[in-house]
């Protein structure tokens, strides 16, 4: 809970500098390749957070790997990070920065899953349904849980679709324990 709320904090801040500065759009970018890094290799996260490493050690590999690839705040951002004790919670504040931008740019994450991966078509019309249903650009995750029988489970905003197999044959369940036979 407490990461959560470091995160939002931070995300916000960096949110409001970026936004003064127009640079929503760059950070955005700049952010996901960040993120990608890291999920892809934790290496730098670990450097960053190793207590045996001295701060100017970690320093010079900032400015190193981040100093003409970073835009000037972003990368004071980091440094910033770094000096507080906050670089664990990076891809906590990625993920919150990047939802702020994009409330801002109108554009709601939905979560779909599926017994199968959906086909480039179905991706599409679900899509399309979802942006008609809600009008703002829909940004698909999609997950595949065979357990799930078929159909699809929808999560947007606040709101659970539940389109699945599994959902329909229990309630058919439930409906069939509540007809009494004489």
């Amino acid at each position: 809970m407490i990461a959560q709320q470091v995160a939002q904090k931070y995300a916000r801040a960096l949110f409001m500098a970026a936004k003064g500065r127009n640079l929503i759009d760059k950070a955005y970018d700049q952010f996901e390749v960040l993120r990608q890094v890291i999920r892809k290799d934790r290496a730098l996260l670990d450097f960053l957070t190793a207590p045996h490493v001295t701060d100017q050690q970690k320093l010079e590999l900032v400015n190193k790997v981040f100093g003409t690839r970073l835009e000037k705040l972003f990368l004071e951002f980091l440094l910033v990070l770094m000096d507080k004790h906050r670089v664990q919670h990076l891809p906590d504040i990625i993920d919150a920065f990047e939802r702020l931008v994009e409330t801002e740019k109108g554009i709601v994450r939905a979560s779909v899953v599926t017994a199968i991966p959906l086909s480039g078509d179905e991706e599409r019309n679900v899509t399309a349904r979802l942006e008609s249903r809600t009008g703002k650009k829909v940004k698909l995750e999609k997950k595949v849980d065979p357990a799930i029988l078929g159909g699809m489970i929808v999560i947007i905003d606040d709101e659970i679709i539940d389109g699945s197999v599994r959902h329909g044959l229990k309630q058919m369940r439930e409906q069939l324990g509540k007809v009494k036979v004489a």
